[in-house]
């Protein structure tokens, strides 16, 4: 049987957790990254390629007979790379720029949300700061302010007083901490309730939809402090049921797919709402066009179904015909994050402990170097500790026990020791 070529786009754990899964399908031979990090040099080749170097992106992937490439990143996205190696008869698991738009525009998505009748908070759009600080005035506290373009998952601002609100706006449009997300903002009713991450396959016109899983956003425990990438993931979300999971897909999912097909843009990949279970039922707080990182770290650990065969079908509008299951096991994911972080951190720190790591835990690269065979912190997140059990306490109590000064631990290391227990709510 012929082996096939897969390029994955993206340089971060996410990237090296796909590679990771995709090295376990026999249909799968070389795996080159782009540009690839420590980690995923760890199952394939890396190129070197950056991700928003599209023309060479496109350049490789012919020249190397690529059979499938997975884009990763939504800034990527964004910039097209799924149109440039469609032009090119290239065969790619991702939405078009087009499609993107319902990441990389959160105004767009409000206006398609709103169209389509799509349970989602309140809200009103704001190129100008003046009528933004006029309309916040009139608002209920807390409010959330958000950044309408990509912002690396910080652009969310969840203000209890008026005058933090008002320093958001200020930061957003007038000092562009965001650069040009934040030119134009959405202002929007901050729900209650308890989050939920939801992931969907999708070939156009179908979708399937993955465990309900769980992010845990803010640096520090109990969920205070900023908005980061993601602090750590738990999949499944025990107390989603099946029930709800199915309204989930009816109410917001197959609506989101068809409004864009209608609309002309059909959305190939993975769409990856951010919903917040509040008493009216399931409401969008944000859509994603990507997987999630860290859901995926997560989700890979759970996959049983081969990936390759489902990302392909998917590319090619033959979803249907691939089955997918995943395991009844629990998994999660805990990130380890340089000191400092969201804010500005020290690179370069030794990492110590990953030949100590037990089978049964694996660990994804998010930023990290090999110095003179010494490995280090290269980033923000460094890495993603994650394990499996039959009960989701099993698989946090395997992960937590992997970190530490007896295991993986380098200077100033900071991670949540709360993952999996959300307002009171203990992981069983």
């Amino acid at each position: 049987m012929k082996k096939n070529t897969v390029l994955v786009v993206g340089s971060g754990a996410r990237e090296h957790a796909l590679g990771w899964k995709l090295r376990q399908s026999s249909q799968v031979g070389k795996i080159y990254f782009a540009p690839g990090t420590t980690g995923t040099a760890l199952v394939g080749e890396n190129t070197g390629i950056d991700a928003l170097d599209i023309d060479s992106l496109v350049q490789f992937a012919l020249k190397n007979r690529i059979d499938l490439t997975i884009a990763g990143p939504d800034d990527a996205l964004a910039a097209g790379v799924v149109n440039a190696f469609q032009e090119k008869g290239l065969t790619i698991f991702g939405p078009t720029r087009e499609a993107a738009q319902i990441e990389s525009s959160k105004a767009f998505t409000k206006q398609l949300l709103s169209e389509e009748g799509i349970p989602t908070a309140q809200y009103k759009t704001f190129t100008n700061v003046t009528r933004a600080r006029n309309y916040l005035k009139k608002q209920q506290l807390p409010i959330v302010i958000k950044a309408s373009g990509l912002a690396l998952g910080k652009g969310v601002i969840i203000a209890n007083s008026l005058e933090e609100a008002e320093k958001a706006i200020d930061d957003m449009m007038v000092h562009k901490i965001f650069g040009q997300a934040g030119e134009e903002i959405v202002i929007e009713e901050f729900l209650q309730g308890k989050e939920v991450s939801i992931h969907a396959f999708s070939d156009g016109s179908g979708v399937a939809l993955f465990p309900p899983s769980r992010d845990h956003k803010q640096i520090f425990e109990g969920n205070h402090g900023p908005n980061t990438g993601g602090m750590g993931t738990i999949a499944p979300v025990a107390e989603i049921t099946a029930e709800e999971l199915e309204k989930i897909a009816k109410t917001i999912v197959l609506p989101v797919i068809r409004g864009l097909k209608k609309r002309g843009i059909p959305f190939t990949g993975c769409l990856y709402p951010g919903l917040m279970m509040t008493k009216d039922g399931p409401k969008v707080i944000e859509i994603n066009s990507r997987f999630g990182d860290p859901e995926m770290e997560s989700y890979m650990r759970l996959l049983d179904s081969d990936l390759f065969e489902i990302l392909l079908a998917s590319a090619r509008g033959e979803l249907s015909e691939v089955p997918i299951s995943w395991s009844k096991k629990s998994a999660c994911c805990i990130v380890l994050a340089s000191a400092g972080y969201p804010g500005a951190y020290e690179k370069g720190e030794e990492i110590v402990g990953l030949d100590t790591v037990p089978k049964d835990v694996v660990v994804f690269h998010f930023a990290t170097k090999e110095i003179g065979g010494k490995i280090v912190t290269n980033g923000g997140r460094v890495l993603g500790i994650t394990a499996v059990g039959s009960t989701l306490a099993e698989a946090l109590e395997k992960a937590y026990e992997a970190i530490g000064e007896k295991g993986i631990h380098f200077p100033g290391m900071q991670y949540r020791r709360d993952i999996g227990v959300i307002l009171g709510f203990e992981a069983i």
